[in-house]
Protein backbone atom coordinates (compact mmCIF):
# COMPACT_ATOMS: atom_id res chain seq x y z
CA UNK A 1 0.00 0.00 0.00
CA UNK A 2 1.26 3.29 -0.09
CA UNK A 3 0.19 6.85 1.11
CA UNK A 4 1.45 9.86 2.59
CA UNK A 5 3.72 10.46 5.62
CA UNK A 6 6.58 12.19 6.92
CA UNK A 7 9.79 11.87 8.26
CA UNK A 8 13.23 13.29 7.85
CA UNK A 9 15.17 15.40 10.16
CA UNK A 10 14.72 18.08 8.05
CA UNK A 11 10.91 19.08 9.26
CA UNK A 12 9.81 18.62 6.20
CA UNK A 13 7.13 15.83 5.01
CA UNK A 14 8.39 13.27 2.85
CA UNK A 15 5.31 12.04 0.54
CA UNK A 16 4.88 8.71 -1.43
CA UNK A 17 2.23 9.88 -3.70
CA UNK A 18 -0.50 6.74 -4.49
CA UNK A 19 0.37 4.89 -7.40
CA UNK A 20 3.53 6.42 -8.12
CA UNK A 21 6.33 4.76 -8.24
CA UNK A 22 9.41 5.17 -5.76
CA UNK A 23 11.42 8.51 -6.50
CA UNK A 24 14.32 7.94 -4.09
CA UNK A 25 15.67 5.63 -1.10
CA UNK A 26 13.77 8.09 1.24
CA UNK A 27 10.20 6.59 0.26
CA UNK A 28 11.50 3.27 0.67
CA UNK A 29 10.89 3.36 4.44
CA UNK A 30 7.83 5.09 4.11
CA UNK A 31 5.90 2.13 1.91
CA UNK A 32 7.58 -0.57 4.30
CA UNK A 33 5.59 1.04 6.88
CA UNK A 34 2.60 1.20 5.35
CA UNK A 35 2.85 -2.33 4.24
CA UNK A 36 4.55 -3.74 7.32
CA UNK A 37 1.81 -2.09 9.75
CA UNK A 38 -0.76 -5.33 8.55
CA UNK A 39 1.79 -7.69 9.87
CA UNK A 40 0.89 -7.23 13.24
CA UNK A 41 -1.62 -10.54 12.75
CA UNK A 42 1.34 -12.34 12.32
CA UNK A 43 1.78 -12.07 16.55
CA UNK A 44 -0.55 -15.31 16.97
CA UNK A 45 1.41 -17.74 14.53
CA UNK A 46 4.69 -16.48 15.97
CA UNK A 47 3.91 -16.93 19.79
CA UNK A 48 2.45 -20.39 18.71
CA UNK A 49 5.87 -20.96 17.70
CA UNK A 50 7.78 -19.72 20.26
CA UNK A 51 5.74 -21.13 23.33
CA UNK A 52 7.27 -24.58 21.89
CA UNK A 53 4.23 -26.50 21.68
CA UNK A 54 5.31 -28.77 18.64
CA UNK A 55 8.54 -30.79 18.15
CA UNK A 56 11.22 -29.77 17.16
CA UNK A 57 10.28 -30.41 13.60
CA UNK A 58 6.99 -29.34 13.31
CA UNK A 59 8.32 -25.45 14.71
CA UNK A 60 11.48 -25.94 11.73
CA UNK A 61 8.51 -26.67 9.26
CA UNK A 62 6.26 -23.94 10.77
CA UNK A 63 9.05 -21.34 10.48
CA UNK A 64 10.03 -21.84 6.96
CA UNK A 65 6.27 -22.08 6.01
CA UNK A 66 5.92 -18.72 7.84
CA UNK A 67 8.54 -17.34 6.48
CA UNK A 68 7.77 -18.57 2.74
CA UNK A 69 4.30 -17.01 3.43
CA UNK A 70 5.26 -13.62 4.20
CA UNK A 71 7.57 -13.78 1.30
CA UNK A 72 5.28 -14.41 -1.01
CA UNK A 73 2.58 -11.87 0.68
CA UNK A 74 5.79 -9.40 0.64
CA UNK A 75 6.52 -10.18 -3.09
CA UNK A 76 2.83 -9.62 -3.79
CA UNK A 77 2.20 -6.08 -2.18
CA UNK A 78 5.31 -4.32 -2.44
CA UNK A 79 4.86 -2.43 -5.72
CA UNK A 80 2.39 -0.25 -6.49
CA UNK A 81 -0.94 -1.29 -5.93
CA UNK A 82 -3.12 -0.94 -8.75
CA UNK A 83 -0.19 -1.72 -11.12
CA UNK A 84 -0.58 -5.07 -11.02
CA UNK A 85 1.59 -8.38 -12.02
CA UNK A 86 1.26 -10.23 -14.92
CA UNK A 87 -1.79 -12.43 -14.49
CA UNK A 88 -0.09 -15.69 -14.45
CA UNK A 89 2.71 -14.30 -12.21
CA UNK A 90 0.11 -13.20 -9.54
CA UNK A 91 -2.17 -16.02 -9.87
CA UNK A 92 0.63 -18.36 -9.11
CA UNK A 93 1.55 -16.11 -6.14
CA UNK A 94 -1.85 -15.94 -4.84
CA UNK A 95 -2.05 -19.91 -5.40
CA UNK A 96 1.07 -20.26 -2.90
CA UNK A 97 -0.56 -18.52 -0.14
CA UNK A 98 -3.78 -19.99 -0.79
CA UNK A 99 -2.13 -23.25 -0.39
CA UNK A 100 0.00 -22.02 2.51
CA UNK A 101 -2.40 -20.99 4.93
CA UNK A 102 -5.17 -23.85 5.24
CA UNK A 103 -2.10 -25.86 5.05
CA UNK A 104 -0.49 -23.99 8.02
CA UNK A 105 -3.44 -23.82 10.00
CA UNK A 106 -4.47 -27.02 9.67
CA UNK A 107 -1.18 -28.52 10.85
CA UNK A 108 -0.64 -25.68 13.40
CA UNK A 109 -3.49 -24.51 14.74
CA UNK A 110 -6.13 -22.39 15.45
CA UNK A 111 -3.21 -19.60 16.28
CA UNK A 112 -2.09 -20.04 12.11
CA UNK A 113 -6.20 -18.92 11.12
CA UNK A 114 -4.35 -15.19 10.98
CA UNK A 115 -2.80 -16.04 7.76
CA UNK A 116 -6.33 -15.87 5.74
CA UNK A 117 -6.39 -12.05 6.60
CA UNK A 118 -3.39 -11.70 4.44
CA UNK A 119 -4.63 -13.93 1.70
CA UNK A 120 -7.52 -11.55 2.15
CA UNK A 121 -5.46 -8.38 1.41
CA UNK A 122 -3.15 -9.96 -1.13
CA UNK A 123 -6.27 -10.75 -3.53
CA UNK A 124 -7.89 -7.33 -3.00
CA UNK A 125 -5.18 -5.46 -3.82
CA UNK A 126 -3.98 -7.20 -6.64
CA UNK A 127 -6.74 -8.83 -8.53
CA UNK A 128 -9.17 -7.31 -10.33
CA UNK A 129 -12.65 -5.91 -9.02
CA UNK A 130 -14.96 -8.43 -10.76
CA UNK A 131 -12.66 -11.24 -9.53
CA UNK A 132 -11.94 -9.86 -5.90
CA UNK A 133 -15.57 -9.71 -4.98
CA UNK A 134 -15.74 -13.57 -5.16
CA UNK A 135 -12.07 -14.48 -3.87
CA UNK A 136 -12.43 -12.62 -0.54
CA UNK A 137 -15.69 -14.06 0.61
CA UNK A 138 -14.44 -17.46 -0.58
CA UNK A 139 -11.40 -17.26 1.21
CA UNK A 140 -13.86 -16.22 4.28
CA UNK A 141 -15.51 -19.27 3.35
CA UNK A 142 -12.61 -21.54 3.66
CA UNK A 143 -11.04 -19.93 6.74
CA UNK A 144 -14.40 -20.75 8.63
CA UNK A 145 -14.25 -24.62 7.59
CA UNK A 146 -10.75 -24.96 8.15
CA UNK A 147 -11.21 -23.57 12.09
CA UNK A 148 -14.51 -25.91 12.51
CA UNK A 149 -12.43 -28.83 11.06
CA UNK A 150 -9.17 -27.75 13.72
CA UNK A 151 -12.00 -27.32 16.70
CA UNK A 152 -11.13 -23.40 16.76
CA UNK A 153 -15.28 -22.74 15.19
CA UNK A 154 -14.77 -19.52 18.00
CA UNK A 155 -11.44 -18.13 16.81
CA UNK A 156 -12.92 -18.66 12.94
CA UNK A 157 -15.85 -16.68 13.76
CA UNK A 158 -14.06 -13.40 14.98
CA UNK A 159 -12.08 -13.18 12.02
CA UNK A 160 -14.66 -14.44 9.75
CA UNK A 161 -16.27 -10.49 9.43
CA UNK A 162 -12.78 -9.07 9.59
CA UNK A 163 -11.34 -10.84 6.80
CA UNK A 164 -13.79 -9.44 4.67
CA UNK A 165 -13.89 -5.64 5.69
CA UNK A 166 -9.85 -5.95 5.28
CA UNK A 167 -10.44 -7.73 2.21
CA UNK A 168 -12.75 -5.70 0.41
CA UNK A 169 -11.48 -2.24 1.89
CA UNK A 170 -8.26 -3.05 0.40
CA UNK A 171 -10.13 -3.87 -2.95
CA UNK A 172 -11.00 -0.11 -2.59
CA UNK A 173 -8.22 1.37 -1.78
CA UNK A 174 -6.59 -0.78 -4.98
CA UNK A 175 -9.20 0.74 -7.63
CA UNK A 176 -8.70 4.09 -6.14
CA UNK A 177 -5.12 3.81 -6.97
CA UNK A 178 -5.73 2.07 -10.35
CA UNK A 179 -8.01 5.54 -10.97
CA UNK A 180 -5.60 7.71 -9.91
CA UNK A 181 -2.80 5.79 -12.09
CA UNK A 182 -5.25 6.45 -14.77
CA UNK A 183 -6.17 10.22 -14.13
CA UNK A 184 -1.98 11.00 -14.23
CA UNK A 185 -1.46 9.05 -17.19
CA UNK A 186 -4.56 11.49 -19.03
CA UNK A 187 -3.60 14.69 -17.59
CA UNK A 188 -0.26 14.18 -19.23
CA UNK A 189 -1.96 13.12 -22.41
CA UNK A 190 -3.99 16.51 -21.90
CA UNK A 191 -0.58 18.30 -21.29
CA UNK A 192 0.87 16.95 -24.01
CA UNK A 193 -1.58 17.33 -26.56
CA UNK A 194 -2.51 20.74 -25.13
CA UNK A 195 1.40 21.65 -26.32
CA UNK A 196 1.14 19.71 -29.63
CA UNK A 197 -2.06 22.32 -30.35
CA UNK A 198 -0.12 25.15 -29.55
CA UNK A 199 2.76 24.25 -31.92
CA UNK A 200 0.41 23.51 -34.55
CA UNK A 201 -1.59 27.07 -33.99
CA UNK A 202 2.68 28.77 -33.52
CA UNK A 203 3.34 27.09 -37.07
CA UNK A 204 0.01 27.78 -38.60
CA UNK A 205 0.07 31.17 -37.45
CA UNK A 206 3.71 31.86 -38.87
CA UNK A 207 2.63 29.85 -42.22
CA UNK A 208 -0.17 32.71 -43.00
CA UNK A 209 2.26 35.59 -42.41
CA UNK A 210 5.07 34.75 -43.53
CA UNK A 211 4.00 32.19 -46.39
CA UNK A 212 2.50 34.32 -49.07
CA UNK A 213 5.35 36.96 -48.42
CA UNK A 214 8.61 34.57 -48.74
CA UNK A 215 6.72 33.27 -51.58
CA UNK A 216 6.14 36.66 -53.49
CA UNK A 217 9.67 37.47 -52.05
CA UNK A 218 11.16 34.66 -54.51
CA UNK A 219 8.84 35.04 -57.12
CA UNK A 220 10.22 38.83 -57.72
CA UNK A 221 13.72 37.68 -56.88
CA UNK A 222 13.48 35.29 -59.70
CA UNK A 223 12.02 38.39 -62.01
CA UNK A 224 14.58 41.36 -60.95
CA UNK A 225 17.61 38.41 -62.02
CA UNK A 226 16.03 37.86 -65.26
CA UNK A 227 15.22 41.47 -66.03
CA UNK A 228 19.20 43.00 -64.65
CA UNK A 229 20.81 42.08 -67.75
CA UNK A 230 18.39 43.70 -70.15
CA UNK A 231 16.07 45.99 -68.03
CA UNK A 232 17.96 47.11 -65.46
CA UNK A 233 14.74 49.95 -64.63
CA UNK A 234 12.55 47.27 -64.50
CA UNK A 235 14.98 44.87 -62.00
CA UNK A 236 15.49 48.03 -59.69
CA UNK A 237 11.21 48.22 -59.44
CA UNK A 238 11.43 44.74 -58.09
CA UNK A 239 14.21 44.90 -55.99
CA UNK A 240 12.33 47.67 -54.29
CA UNK A 241 8.74 45.54 -54.52
CA UNK A 242 11.24 43.02 -52.61
CA UNK A 243 11.96 45.26 -49.71
CA UNK A 244 8.50 46.48 -49.24
CA UNK A 245 7.04 43.31 -49.08
CA UNK A 246 10.27 41.93 -46.57
CA UNK A 247 9.77 45.29 -44.39
CA UNK A 248 6.16 44.20 -44.29
CA UNK A 249 6.61 40.97 -43.41
CA UNK A 250 8.88 41.59 -40.77
CA UNK A 251 6.13 43.93 -39.09
CA UNK A 252 3.93 41.13 -39.09
CA UNK A 253 6.48 38.98 -37.28
CA UNK A 254 6.95 41.79 -34.85
CA UNK A 255 3.34 41.85 -33.84
CA UNK A 256 2.91 38.17 -34.03
CA UNK A 257 5.59 37.75 -31.42
CA UNK A 258 3.80 40.29 -29.23
CA UNK A 259 1.16 38.88 -29.05
CA UNK A 260 2.80 35.97 -27.96
CA UNK A 261 5.15 37.36 -25.09
CA UNK A 262 1.67 39.66 -24.24
CA UNK A 263 2.28 39.93 -19.92
CA UNK A 264 -0.30 40.56 -17.91
CA UNK A 265 -0.91 42.59 -15.03
CA UNK A 266 -2.06 39.79 -12.31
CA UNK A 267 1.63 38.03 -13.40
CA UNK A 268 3.49 40.78 -13.04
CA UNK A 269 2.25 41.79 -9.56
CA UNK A 270 3.17 38.48 -8.71
CA UNK A 271 6.90 38.73 -10.37
CA UNK A 272 7.68 41.90 -8.97
CA UNK A 273 6.59 40.97 -5.37
CA UNK A 274 9.21 38.02 -6.10
CA UNK A 275 12.16 40.49 -7.51
CA UNK A 276 11.44 43.02 -4.62
CA UNK A 277 11.68 40.58 -1.95
CA UNK A 278 14.60 38.78 -3.35
CA UNK A 279 16.88 42.41 -3.53
CA UNK A 280 16.12 43.41 -0.01
CA UNK A 281 12.89 46.29 -0.82
CA UNK A 282 10.10 45.99 1.51
CA UNK A 283 7.10 45.59 -1.23
CA UNK A 284 3.30 46.95 -0.25
CA UNK A 285 1.59 45.15 -3.21
CA UNK A 286 -2.31 45.31 -4.34
CA UNK A 287 -4.65 42.60 -4.01
CA UNK A 288 -5.49 40.98 -6.62
CA UNK A 289 -7.22 44.18 -8.94
CA UNK A 290 -10.56 44.32 -11.14
CA UNK A 291 -9.65 44.40 -14.75
CA UNK A 292 -13.03 44.21 -15.53
CA UNK A 293 -13.38 46.44 -18.82
CA UNK A 294 -9.50 46.97 -19.56
CA UNK A 295 -8.73 46.41 -23.20
CA UNK A 296 -6.41 43.88 -23.72
CA UNK A 297 -3.58 45.80 -24.99
CA UNK A 298 -4.04 48.73 -22.08
CA UNK A 299 -3.46 45.94 -19.88
CA UNK A 300 -0.80 44.71 -21.28
CA UNK A 301 0.89 48.67 -21.28
CA UNK A 302 0.53 48.89 -17.44
CA UNK A 303 2.27 45.05 -17.15
CA UNK A 304 5.23 46.62 -19.16
CA UNK A 305 4.93 49.30 -17.37
CA UNK A 306 4.93 47.77 -13.69
CA UNK A 307 8.31 45.68 -15.32
CA UNK A 308 9.87 48.57 -16.20
CA UNK A 309 9.48 50.26 -12.72
CA UNK A 310 9.84 47.42 -10.55
CA UNK A 311 13.25 46.63 -12.52
CA UNK A 312 14.67 50.19 -12.18
CA UNK A 313 13.96 50.14 -8.41
CA UNK A 314 15.68 47.04 -7.96
CA UNK A 315 18.94 48.00 -10.00
CA UNK A 316 19.15 51.70 -9.90
CA UNK A 317 17.26 53.12 -7.18
CA UNK A 318 19.10 51.75 -3.87
CA UNK A 319 15.52 52.11 -1.98
CA UNK A 320 14.28 50.04 1.06
CA UNK A 321 10.59 50.02 0.43
CA UNK A 322 8.24 49.82 -2.57
CA UNK A 323 4.64 50.70 -3.02
CA UNK A 324 2.52 49.60 -5.84
CA UNK A 325 -0.94 50.32 -6.10
CA UNK A 326 -3.62 49.91 -8.65
CA UNK A 327 -6.94 52.44 -8.53
CA UNK A 328 -9.70 53.09 -11.04
CA UNK A 329 -9.86 56.92 -10.79
CA UNK A 330 -12.51 59.06 -12.86
CA UNK A 331 -10.92 61.98 -14.65
CA UNK A 332 -12.18 64.98 -17.29
CA UNK A 333 -11.47 62.17 -19.91
CA UNK A 334 -13.39 59.35 -18.70
CA UNK A 335 -12.70 56.75 -16.26
CA UNK A 336 -9.22 55.12 -16.11
CA UNK A 337 -6.79 52.71 -14.19
CA UNK A 338 -3.84 53.92 -12.81
CA UNK A 339 -0.99 51.96 -11.75
CA UNK A 340 1.24 53.85 -8.82
CA UNK A 341 4.78 52.41 -8.48
CA UNK A 342 6.48 54.77 -5.63
CA UNK A 343 9.87 54.20 -4.26
CA UNK A 344 12.26 55.89 -1.07
CA UNK A 345 15.43 55.79 -3.61
CA UNK A 346 17.44 58.42 -5.10
CA UNK A 347 15.35 57.56 -8.77
CA UNK A 348 17.65 58.18 -11.38
CA UNK A 349 20.44 59.96 -12.80
CA UNK A 350 18.28 63.47 -13.33
CA UNK A 351 19.68 64.31 -16.60
CA UNK A 352 16.35 62.82 -18.79
CA UNK A 353 14.05 59.76 -19.22
CA UNK A 354 16.07 56.85 -20.25
CA UNK A 355 15.43 54.99 -22.98
CA UNK A 356 13.00 52.81 -20.56
CA UNK A 357 10.88 55.30 -20.29
CA UNK A 358 10.80 56.67 -23.26
CA UNK A 359 9.83 53.10 -25.01
CA UNK A 360 6.71 53.13 -21.80
CA UNK A 361 5.99 56.52 -22.90
CA UNK A 362 5.52 55.10 -26.34
CA UNK A 363 3.28 51.76 -26.04
CA UNK A 364 1.45 53.95 -23.23
CA UNK A 365 0.51 56.42 -25.80
CA UNK A 366 -0.39 53.56 -28.35
CA UNK A 367 -3.03 51.86 -25.53
CA UNK A 368 -4.45 55.74 -25.35
CA UNK A 369 -2.80 56.49 -22.09
CA UNK A 370 -0.35 58.65 -19.84
CA UNK A 371 2.92 58.26 -18.32
CA UNK A 372 4.43 60.51 -15.38
CA UNK A 373 7.54 59.75 -13.36
CA UNK A 374 9.91 61.37 -11.74
CA UNK A 375 11.17 62.66 -8.41
CA UNK A 376 8.99 63.10 -5.36
CA UNK A 377 10.37 64.57 -1.84
CA UNK A 378 11.08 61.07 -0.29
CA UNK A 379 11.74 59.21 -3.57
CA UNK A 380 10.40 58.02 -7.08
CA UNK A 381 6.84 57.82 -8.47
CA UNK A 382 6.04 55.98 -11.45
CA UNK A 383 2.30 56.89 -12.65
CA UNK A 384 0.74 55.44 -15.46
CA UNK A 385 -2.75 55.28 -17.03
CA UNK A 386 -4.81 53.76 -19.08
CA UNK A 387 -8.81 54.57 -20.28
CA UNK A 388 -11.62 51.93 -19.59
CA UNK A 389 -13.75 50.70 -21.99
CA UNK A 390 -16.02 53.29 -23.03
CA UNK A 391 -13.69 56.09 -21.89
CA UNK A 392 -11.98 58.22 -24.17
CA UNK A 393 -8.11 58.91 -23.29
Amino acid sequence: MTGDARADGSGTQARVPIGRPLRGRRELPVKVLWIGVWLIFLKSPVENLLRGRHSAGGTVAGAIGLVAFVGVYLTLLFRNVGRPRPARVAGLLLAVLGVLAPVLALTLGGPWLGLFVYLSVACGATLPPRVAYGAIPASAAVMYLVGTHIGDEATARDLLLLQLLIGFAMSGVGQLVRTTIELRKARATVAQLAANEERLRLARDLHDLLGHSLSLITLKSELAGRMLPAHPDRAAQQVADIERVSRQALVDVREAVTGYRRPRLAAELAGAQVALTAAGVTAQMPAEPDLAGVPEDAESALAWSLREAVTNVVRHSGAQRCAVRVLRRQTLDGPVLELCVEDNGAGGSGMGPGNGLTGLTERLEKAGGTLEAGRVKHGFRLVARVPLAGGAA
